[in-house]
């Protein structure tokens, strides 16, 4: 394990993730959406799967795209787009989604604890 995640939580296997696609998972009662981005680097991205706009747990399902240069993930249901990188709204950047510290590590995929 890289010395930045020696403090870190198993989340899932990366066999779990679906490339250029998001999944869902459980950490301490807190759902968060996985983004695995093979193309891209970092190639992870972990942030809140509460879209707080539309009021469900939805975000993992969400389409990844390009706006504006930004890396982002668009809610299914009123399709505003969320920063991966930092969680902010494109649309009403007021309203932001948690970001998690989250890494591939061997075949794991881990959360900084």
């Amino acid at each position: 394990m890289s010395e930045q995640y020696l403090a870190a939580s198993y989340l899932c296997s990366v066999a779990d993730l679906v490339p250029g696609s998001g999944t869902a998972v459980i950490k301490d009662g807190e759902q968060i959406a996985l983004f695995y981005l093979p193309s891209h680097e970092p190639c992870l991205y972990g942030i809140g799967n509460y879209d707080p706009i539309g009021g469900a747990n939805v975000i993992s399902r969400g389409i990844v795209g390009d706006h504006g240069g930004e890396l982002v993930v668009a809610s299914p249901l009123y399709k505003q787009h969320f920063s991966l990188r930092d969680g902010r709204c494109v649309e009403e950047p007021d309203i932001t989604l948690p970001v998690y510290p989250v890494a591939i590590v061997g075949d794991q995929v881990v959360i900084q604890d």
